[in-house]
C-alpha cells in the first residue's frame, strides 16, 4: 500500500509540474521570440524568410552539414579529423548539426584545432555515463534515462570561452546552425548559434547549452528541453527534442528545397552521415529499449534518405557541388539500442579516420542508399 501511495502521489507530482509550465499558446507559435536575441532561430518550412536564408547568399558557399546518428557520431569526428590530416579540409561558411551533429558542430566550424576536442568526446570514455536510467521517472516520467550527465557532457565543453571564439566568426558572416525539433508546432527550429554567441544577453551560454542537449534529446529517451521565448509581450517556455525527429540532416533549409528560390552556382555543400545510407536488416529484441531505439533510427534512417535526395536534386539544378559520406553497408554498426561504448565508439572514430584520410571518402551521387539490405 505504501508503495502504491508514492508511485500515485509521484504521477499527481509530475501532472502538476507539467500543467504549471507556461506553454506558447498554439495561436502564439508564430510569435514565440528568444528575448533579447531578435534572429536567434527560425522554422525551417518558413517561406517567408527563405530570402533571408544564407544559402542564396550572391556567392558560392561551401556548406557542412552533420547528421544525427547517437554514437555513430564517432565515425563523423573520425572522418573529420582524417579530412583534416590529407590537408584538404575547407574553411566552411556555413556548419549545421543535428542530434549528435549537434554536439559536433560547434568544433567543426571553428576548424582542425578543435579536432581533439571531438575526439575526446566520443573516445575519452566521457560519453558512457550518458545512459543512467532516471529511477521511477523512468516510468512516469518524459525520459527513460536521466538528462543531468548529457547536460553535463555539454558544458565540459560548451564554455564561455567556445562561445567567444564563435561568435568572432559568426562576425566575419560565417553561420553555425543547430536544428531542434519544437513538438508543439511538430515543425524544425533552425537556431542561429552564431547570432546566440555573439549577442549581449546575460543566459547566451545556458541557451547555448539547453539547444545542443534539445538537438541530443531522443523523445521517451531522454527528457526534453524546455526554451524559454517571448509572445506578444508574455513568457513562455516552448518543448524541444531532438532535431532528428523532423530534419536529421540540414544542408539547405526545406523552405529553400521545396521552393522555386535559385541559388549562387558553384557552391559546395559537404554531408556527414553518422550512420548508414542503406536499411540495415537485424532482428529486433521485443524488450522496450531496443524496440525504441531501433523504431527511432528507422524513421531518422528514412528522413534522411528523403532529405538527402531532396539536396542531391536541389544541387544538380543549381549547379552545385554534392558530397555525402556515410558508414559503408557492410559495416555492422548498433541500432538496435542505445549504445555509448568506449570500445566501440574508438572503433567508428578510426574507422572514420581511415576513411576521412584515403583522400576518397566522400561520393557524388547517392549510391548505397539501395533498399537491397544485407541481413546479419
Amino acid at each position: 500500500m505504501a508503495l502504491r501511495t508514492f508511485v500515485v502521489a509521484s504521477i499527481l507530482t509530475g501532472v502538476a509540474a507539467c500543467a504549471s509550465v507556461p506553454r506558447v499558446p498554439l495561436a502564439a507559435l508564430d510569435q514565440a521570440q528568444v528575448s533579447g536575441i531578435p534572429n536567434a532561430r527560425f522554422w525551417s518550412d518558413d517561406t517567408s524568410r527563405a530570402s533571408a536564408v544564407p544559402t542564396v547568399a550572391a556567392r558560392p558557399l561551401t556548406i557542412l552539414a552533420l547528421s544525427g546518428g547517437g554514437a555513430e557520431g564517432a565515425y563523423g569526428a573520425g572522418f573529420l579529423k582524417g579530412w583534416s590530416a590529407t590537408g584538404q579540409r575547407p574553411r566552411f561558411d556555413i556548419v549545421t548539426g543535428t542530434s549528435v551533429g549537434s554536439l559536433m558542430a560547434p568544433f567543426a566550424f571553428l576548424g582542425s584545432d578543435y579536432d581533439p576536442i571531438l575526439e575526446a568526446v566520443f573516445t575519452s570514455g566521457v560519453a558512457e555515463d550518458l545512459l543512467r536510467i532516471d529511477g521511477v521517472n523512468a516510468i512516469i516520467g518524459s525520459g527513460v534515462f536521466k538528462s543531468e550527465p548529457l547536460k553535463l557532457l555539454i558544458a565540459r565543453y560548451a564554455t564561455a570561452d567556445l562561445l567567444d571564439a564563435i561568435a568572432v566568426q559568426h562576425r566575419k558572416g560565417r553561420l553555425l546552425l543547430i536544428a531542434t525539433t519544437n513538438l508543439d508546432a511538430q515543425r524544425t527550429t533552425i537556431w542561429n548559434m552564431g547570432a546566440i554567441a555573439a549577442s549581449e544577453t546575460p543566459n547566451r551560454l545556458s541557451l547555448f547549452r539547453a539547444i545542443m542537449a534539445a538537438s541530443t534529446s531522443i523523445p521517451g529517451v531522454f527528457a526534453p528541453t524546455f526554451i524559454d521565448v517571448e509572445a506578444n509581450g508574455a513568457l513562455y517556455s516552448e518543448m524541444h527534442v531532438d532535431g532528428g525527429v523532423t530534419s536529421n540532416v540540414l544542408a539547405v533549409p526545406e523552405a529553400i528545397l521545396t521552393g522555386n528560390v535559385r541559388a549562387q552556382a558553384g557552391s559546395r555543400v559537404f554531408i556527414v552521415v553518422n550512420g548508414k545510407l542503406a536499411p540495415d536488416a537485424a532482428l529486433t529484441s521485443d524488450a522496450m529499449i531496443p524496440i525504441v531505439a531501433r523504431s527511432f533510427w528507422t524513421t531518422v534512417k528514412a528522413n534522411t534518405r528523403n532529405t538527402l535526395i531532396a539536396t542531391y536534386e536541389f544541387s544538380r539544378r543549381n549547379k552545385w557541388s554534392f558530397f555525402v559520406t556515410a558508414i559503408d553497408a557492410g559495416r555492422a554498426i548498433e541500432t538496435q539500442r542505445i549504445n555509448f561504448d568506449t570500445a566501440y565508439m574508438r572503433d567508428l572514430f578510426a574507422y572514420g579516420f581511415a576513411k576521412g584520410s584515403s583522400g576518397h571518402g566522400f561520393q557524388t551521387t547517392l549510391e548505397g542508399m539501395s533498399a537491397h539490405a544485407t541481413a546479419r
